[in-house]
């Protein structure tokens, strides 16, 4: 496709991370007010570290708006 190899890896991280989002088991609190993920879940540790994140962050954002 000419599509040079280190920005297929780019995309590759990229939908891999996209991925392990979608697999993340979100748990509803409080008849569905709040919302927690789990920090031993093992796809957000992949996709903390494949798009190089921070754990404890990414844990609280996905759960808190602002």
């Amino acid at each position: 496709v000419g599509v040079k190899e280190s920005h297929q890896m780019t995309i590759f991280r990229i939908i891999a991370a996209i991925l392990h989002l979608g697999n993340l088991q979100i748990q509803g609190e409080r008849d569905g007010e709040a919302c927690s993920v789990s920090s031993e879940d093992e796809h957000l540790s992949s996709f903390c570290s494949l798009l190089g994140v921070e754990h404890s962050q990414m844990q609280h954002w996905l759960c808190h708006r602002k």
